[in-house]
């Protein structure tokens, strides 16, 4: 007997994904397609039955324009609730509307303030779990604390995994993140993480950039992988920045492995927050011979002097995603180029709602 939410699948098994670095290159037709399957527009309610609800988008306050944008791509509307805080900040939350038996998303990055937002997603699903929702699907494009992933020094806690005990101990059924700082942090839960790459979109820029001498940079050795990734997509040369770190913290630039001389070469990291890493690698590529610097990160924190260091950087552009939303003083800034995801976002809540393949919007 199959069970509710259950689907009998019958025929051949799926070719095995291999992630954000396959074996062999994929072709940029190949992320073309990817990008046209999220351009795919939805006719009627385009949503096909499965053994939820209907389905049903919330959003907290961190970043109601990316939710706005999710809606407005899937056809359906943003839930009605009401979000307040106390006059002491704690969170005061109501669902307006029906959703029992509702197959419910809940739109919110966990980014600054961290605290503030992470506390409020709690509320948040432990009120959809008391009303009675099908299932919850934690929709978090930035994942906060996952820089916390290790216990690297004596007596220091892994606060990625505490954040993945708390939405599970609030009632989540599933999370959809993206571009996690390590891929493992998957680990730290027991219930389903469909995990999201940015490459599609922002590969879909870069392959604009007019030059046939192009070098992709990890700007240090953690991020080589990810970095090899997009080269391999994009048909360029790979380079490494040899970075170390003080005891505060700071970056400091060591050299750089590979050919940069004369050429184009692109950062790649996955968040930017203070910026000091992409400054000093930016100036070290340049003190290389390189002809151009451009960068591009998936999550722009950019916290502190992160601007005054990105004005003052050798860098021609920045590119990063609407994961998180930008400062006034961010968007005036006209380095940065802000590149949307609400389409790879709501192509994967509406394959989950569906129950078909997720994986095949990976690059």
């Amino acid at each position: 007997m199959v069970g509710r939410g259950q689907v009998v699948r019958r025929g051949s098994l799926d070719p095995v994904f291999e992630g954000s670095n396959p074996s062999a290159p994929t072709s940029l037709q190949q992320s073309s397609d990817v990008i046209t399957e999220m351009k795919r527009p939805l006719s009627g309610d385009g949503l096909t039955s499965t053994g939820f609800g209907g389905m049903k988008l919330f959003s907290g306050s961190a970043h109601p324009s990316l939710a706005k944008e999710i809606s407005e791509f899937l056809g359906i509307p943003i839930g009605q609730t009401r979000l307040r805080r106390f006059p002491d900040t704690e969170v005061s939350f109501q669902i307006d509307e029906n959703i029992r038996g509702a197959d419910v998303f809940i739109v919110q990055p966990t980014c600054n303030p961290v605290d503030e937002n992470l506390m409020e997603l709690l509320v948040m699903i432990d009120a959809f779990r008391r009303s009675s929702a099908a299932r919850i699907t934690a929709v978090v494009p930035y994942y906060g604390y996952a820089r916390q992933d290790r216990k690297d020094r004596p007596r220091v806690p892994i606060s990625a995994k505490l954040v993945a005990n708390l939405l599970s101990a609030a009632g989540t059924n599933r999370v959809l993140t993206m571009d996690l700082h390590k891929a493992q942090i998957q680990g730290f839960f027991d219930i389903p993480v469909d995990h999201l790459f940015a490459a599609p979109v922002i590969i879909e820029n870069l392959v604009k950039i007019d030059s046939p001498k192009l070098t992709i940079v990890s700007p240090d050795a953690g991020g080589a992988e990810r970095a090899r990734a997009y080269a391999k997509r994009l048909g360029a040369e790979l380079a490494v920045v040899d970075k170390r770190r003080s005891e505060d913290g700071t970056a400091e630039v060591m050299n750089v492995i590979g050919d940069v001389e004369g050429r184009t070469c692109i950062l790649q990291d996955d968040l930017i927050d203070t910026a000091g890493t992409i400054q000093k690698s930016a100036t070290a590529l340049k003190n290389a011979g390189a002809s151009r610097v451009l960068a591009c990160a998936v999550h722009g924190v950019l916290s502190g002097p992160a601007l005054a260091r990105i004005e003052k950087a050798p860098l021609d552009q920045l590119f990063v995603t609407n994961t998180i939303p930008l400062s006034d003083e961010a968007k005036r800034c006209n380095k940065i180029v802000v590149l949307s995801v609400a389409r790879l976002l709501g192509q994967a809540i509406r394959n989950i709602h569906e129950e078909t393949s997720v994986s095949s919007l990976f690059v």
